[in-house]
C-alpha cells in the first residue's frame, strides 16, 4: 500500500494540448487549412541577405542594417530606467543593443562571448552606434545567410514569426498547386501587355522573393505576383455573388402581385406627391415583388430623399397580396420614428401595425408576438428583437431592413429565414435601405448580387443646409447663435461625440454639455437624450422636442438617423473632428427638413489631423451624399467604409478598390463568362476557385 503522505506525480498535459492551442490561435487568424496558410501572404519583408561590418553600419545613416559580432558586455542598467545594454563587437568596431523591455533569461542568452546576428535601425547615441530592440539570433561562425528576403506575416498573440514561417513552409509542401485558371484565361484576363502569372509561381515568389526584386513593387502590391493574387481574390468574390444571385432566382418566393385598394388608398391619402425618382424606384420594386423568386434590392437615397414612404408602399403591396411585411431598424429611436410615421399612414386605412422592441415589458412583448404569429398583425416594425427565436410569423412575404449596414450579415440572414416556416425553399422578398450611398466601385464589388435602386432627388421645398467649421475657442459665439435661433421660434440640436468608443465618457460629455447650456441659457428649455436612458424616458424627451416644448436638444449619436422635426433648423456638432464623414452627413440631415434656412455648425478642436481636415472641408463644400460617400471611400478605404460586420468574411485582403478598379471589371467579366457558359471545364474552374479562396464562407455573401 503506498505511503499516504506521498504526493501523486503531477499529471502531464496531454500531448495534443499544445498543438490544439496553436491550432486555435491559427484559426483566429483564419488559418484552418493548408491552403489558408499558403494564402496568408507577407505584410512586409526584411532583407537579411547581407551583413555589414559594424563600421559600415555606423555610416549608413538612420536606415536599417544587419551586423554580426561577439557580445563583449551584457549589463542591466537603471538610469534613466531599467534596461538591458548589450555591446556587440567585431574587427571594425562596436555597437550597442538596447532593450527597454526584456526577459531575465536574455542576460544568459546574450552572455559574453556569444555570436549574435542583429538587425534594426542604426541610431547614434551618447555611446556611439546603437540599435534599440533589434531583431537578433544566436549564430555559429560562418552560418549561411538567407538567399531570399525574409517574410514578415500578419500575426496574432502567441504566434511567433518563426513558427508562422514553419507552418507556411510545411503547408506549401502539401497543397495542390494546380492552377484554377487555364492558360487562355490567364492571357485574356489581363488588359495589359503581360498575362497573369501562374498561381504557384506567384505565391512562391511572394513568400520567398529574391533580393534583387523591385521592393517598391512588392510594397505597393503592383508586382505581377500581387496582381495575380488580387485578381484571384476578386474573381472568387464575383463568382460567389453572381452564383448567389443565380441560386436566389432558383428559389421560390410568394409572388406579391396585387397592388389593390390599400395601395391606391395609401397613395391617395398621402399629403404630398411622390417625386419622379420615388415613382421610378417604386415601379422597380413593384415589378420585383410580382416575381415568383425573391427580390433582393438595395434602396439607396440621400438623407431626406423619402425612402420611408417607398418602403411603406412596398409593404402595402405585400399586405394587399395577403402577406405580412416586417421592417427592422437598428435603434429604438429610428424604429419608433418609422412606427409613428407609417402607422399614422396605415392605421386609418384599417391596417394592423405591431411594434416589437427589446424594451417592451414581458406582457406587451408576448401580446405582440401572439398578434404576429396569428397573422393579425399585418405590418410589424421593430428592432433586433424581431430576430429572437420566440418571434414567429404567420405569412411573411416582405422583409425591409433600414440602415442595413448597421446590422451584421448573420442578423439579416436570421430575419430572412423566419419566412420559410420550415420550408427552406421559400424565401421572402427583401428590401434593404441605406442613406449612405454606395459608390459604383464598391457596389460592383460587394453588391454584385443585388439590384440597386437610387432615389437621386430630394422632395421639393427642401432648403439647402449651410455648413460652417468653427474652432472650439468661439464656443460663446455659437451659444449666442443658438439663443438667437430659439428666440426666433426655431429648435436646435446639440450633438456630443462618442469618445474612444466609451459610452460612459460619451454620457459624461452629454450631461456636462447639458448642464453648461442650461446655465448659459436659463430662459430656454434644454432637453437631454442619450443611450443610457430608458426607452420610455427617451421617448418622452423626443415627443416634447417634436411638440416644440424643448428649444435645444442635447443628444449623443442616438439621433443620427430617422429623427424628423421640421422646425429644427440649427445643428451644432461638438468635436466634429471625431466623427466619420458618413456620420456627419447623417447628423446634418436632421435639419433642413422644413421651409426655414438651416445651418450646421461643426465645432472642432485644433490642431486638426490631415484626415479630420479632409472630412470637415468635404462637409463644408458639399451636401451631396453621393459625393460625400465617394470621398469617404477615398479617405477610409472599403474595409472601414463598409465595416467588417457588414461584409462578414468577404472583406478583400489584397485588392484595393482605389487602384484596382480595372481588376474588378476583368474579374466580373470572367465570372459572368464562367457562369453563363456552363461547360464541364468552366464548372470545374468555378468549383475549384471558390474552394481555394472562400472554402465554406459563401453564405455570408447571400444576404
Amino acid at each position: 500500500m503506498p505511503d499516504s503522505t506521498t504526493k501523486p506525480a503531477p499529471k502531464k498535459p496531454p500531448a495534443t494540448s499544445q498543438a490544439t492551442t496553436r491550432a486555435n490561435k491559427l484559426a483566429r487568424l483564419g488559418l484552418r487549412t493548408d491552403m489558408d496558410c499558403v494564402l496568408h501572404l507577407p505584410a512586409r519583408y526584411e532583407d537579411e541577405t547581407q551583413v555589414l561590418t559594424i563600421q559600415q553600419a555606423s555610416h549608413v545613416g538612420s536606415s536599417t542594417a544587419q551586423v554580426e559580432g561577439i557580445v563583449s558586455s551584457c549589463d542591466i542598467q537603471y538610469r534613466p530606467r531599467r534596461q538591458l545594454i548589450v555591446t556587440l563587437q567585431d574587427d571594425t568596431g562596436q555597437l550597442v543593443m538596447r532593450f527597454l523591455n526584456f526577459y531575465g533569461s536574455q542576460t544568459k542568452q546574450l552572455a559574453v562571448g556569444t555570436r549574435v546576428r542583429a538587425r534594426g535601425e542604426i541610431r547614434h547615441g551618447f555611446f556611439g552606434a546603437e540599435i534599440v530592440h533589434p531583431n537578433y539570433k544566436i549564430v555559429l561562425e560562418g552560418a549561411p545567410l538567407p538567399c531570399v528576403l525574409t517574410p514578415v506575416y500578419p500575426s496574432g498573440e502567441g504566434l511567433s514569426q518563426t513558427y508562422l514561417r514553419k507552418v507556411i513552409a510545411d503547408a506549401m509542401q502539401k497543397v495542390n498547386w494546380q492552377d484554377t485558371l487555364s492558360p487562355a484565361q490567364l492571357q485574356t484576363s489581363s488588359p495589359h501587355t503581360f498575362q497573369l502569372m501562374p498561381f504557384e509561381a506567384a505565391v512562391r515568389l511572394l513568400h520567398n522573393p529574391p533580393p534583387e526584386i523591385d521592393e517598391g513593387a512588392l510594397e505597393d502590391k503592383s508586382h505581377p505576383a500581387w496582381v495575380r493574387m488580387k485578381f484571384d481574390e476578386l474573381l472568387a468574390q464575383q463568382l460567389s455573388l453572381k452564383r448567389a444571385q443565380v441560386a436566389r432566382r432558383a428559389k421560390n418566393a410568394r409572388a406579391l402581385s396585387v397592388t389593390g385598394t390599400l395601395s391606391a388608398a395609401f397613395l391617395q391619402a398621402l399629403p404630398f406627391s411622390l417625386t419622379a425618382a420615388q415613382q421610378r424606384v417604386l415601379t422597380e420594386i413593384r415589378h420585383d415583388l410580382q416575381a415568383p423568386f425573391p427580390m433582393q434590392r438595395l434602396l439607396q437615397g440621400d438623407v431626406g430623399s423619402g425612402k420611408t414612404v417607398v418602403a411603406a408602399l412596398a409593404a402595402a403591396q405585400a399586405i394587399d397580396s395577403g402577406y405580412q411585411a416586417v421592417l427592422m431598424a437598428p435603434t429604438e429611436i429610428l424604429a419608433d420614428q418609422h412606427f409613428r410615421k407609417i402607422a399614422g399612414w396605415m392605421e386609418p386605412l384599417g391596417i394592423k401595425v405591431a411594434w416589437l422592441t427589446g424594451s417592451l415589458k414581458k406582457k406587451e412583448k408576448l401580446a405582440a408576438q401572439e398578434r404576429i404569429a396569428s397573422g393579425e398583425a399585418q405590418l410589424i416594425i421593430g428592432t433586433h428583437a424581431l430576430i429572437q427565436d420566440s418571434v414567429q410569423f404567420a405569412k411573411l412575404g416582405l422583409v425591409i431592413v433600414d440602415e442595413q449596414h448597421r446590422f451584421g450579415v448573420g442578423q439579416r440572414l436570421t430575419l430572412r429565414n423566419k419566412a420559410n416556416n420550415g420550408d427552406s425553399d421559400i424565401v421572402p422578398h427583401q428590401l434593404m435601405m441605406s442613406a449612405t450611398p454606395i459608390p459604383r466601385t464598391l457596389a460592383m464589388t460587394y453588391y454584385a448580387d443585388l439590384e440597386i435602386s437610387v432615389i437621386d432627388e430630394l422632395p421639393p421645398g427642401r432648403t439647402p443646409i449651410v455648413t460652417r467649421n468653427i474652432d472650439q475657442n468661439r464656443r460663446d459665439e455659437v451659444i449666442a447663435r443658438v439663443h438667437a435661433a430659439a428666440q426666433e421660434g426655431r429648435q436646435v440640436y446639440w450633438v456630443c461625440p462618442l469618445i474612444e468608443e466609451s459610452e460612459a465618457l460619451q454620457l459624461q460629455t452629454a450631461t456636462e454639455t447639458y448642464a453648461a447650456l442650461a446655465e448659459a441659457l436659463p430662459d430656454l428649455h434644454i432637453g437631454l437624450v442619450h443611450g443610457r436612458l430608458k426607452q420610455v424616458e427617451k421617448q418622452a424627451v423626443m415627443e416634447a422636442f417634436i411638440r416644440g416644448e424643448i428649444h435645444v436638444l442635447v443628444a449623443t449619436t442616438v439621433i443620427e438617423v430617422g429623427v424628423d422635426v421640421p422646425n429644427a433648423s440649427l445643428m451644432v456638432i461638438e468635436h466634429a473632428e471625431r466623427f466619420g464623414l458618413s456620420q456627419l452627413h447623417q447628423l446634418r440631415g436632421r435639419v433642413g427638413r422644413g421651409s426655414a434656412a438651416s445651418v450646421c455648425l461643426l465645432l472642432y478642436q485644433a490642431p486638426l489631423g490631415q484626415i479630420a481636415r479632409q472630412r470637415l472641408m468635404t462637409m463644408r463644400e458639399t451636401t451631396d451624399g453621393f459625393e460625400i460617400a465617394r470621398r469617404d471611400l477615398d479617405i477610409r478605404g472599403p474595409g472601414e467604409f463598409l465595416g467588417s460586420r457588414q461584409s462578414g468574411e468577404a472583406m478583400l485582403r489584397f485588392a484595393d478598390l482605389s487602384t484596382d478598379q480595372w481588376l474588378v471589371e476583368q474579374a466580373s467579366s470572367l465570372a459572368q463568362n464562367l457562369l453563363q457558359h456552363t461547360t464541364p471545364e468552366n464548372s470545374a474552374t468555378v468549383t475549384a476557385h471558390l474552394a481555394r479562396w472562400l472554402g465554406g464562407r459563401e453564405d455570408f455573401l447571400k444576404v
